[in-house]
């Protein structure tokens, strides 16, 4: 069966997205390897996911360094899941993490938007 490994973001600095994703978010740092065109292959994950990860990637292009940000034109686009919404919540605020709403109930879960440091939405999420 095949499930999806890995999705790419782009970034502007590997090392601020690191401190960023394992510092502010709680990620785990799961590979940093320098690549022979002089960038890495960056793996980031939530502590405990099996499947699922982000690989930081630094753009190589102009119109790829236009959309570091704004890769989903401003609307949510990641999800990340939790189990204790409010632990959560609490801790990424004390990091600095920005959220943009108040925590509010869904007939899905309990759920806040925040942005990561370069401006791409995501839903903290507590699933019903």
């Amino acid at each position: 069966m095949a499930h999806i490994g890995l999705t790419a973001l782009l970034v502007r600095d590997y090392d601020e997205a690191i401190a960023f994703y394992v510092d502010a978010l709680g990620f785990e740092l799961r590979e940093d390897s320098p690549r022979e065109d002089g960038g890495r292959w960056v793996v980031v994950a939530p502590r405990g996911s099996r499947e699922t990860a982000l690989l930081l990637a630094r753009p190589h292009r102009p119109e790829q360094r236009a959309r570091i940000g704004d890769q989903t034109g401003g609307r949510v686009g990641l999800f990340l899941y939790t189990e204790d919404f409010e632990a959560d919540h609490r801790r990424m605020t004390a990091a600095g993490v920005t959220f943009l709403e108040d925590p509010r109930h869904e007939p899905y879960g309990t759920v806040a938007v925040f942005e990561d440091l370069y401006g791409n939405r995501w839903d903290l999420l507590q699933p019903e």
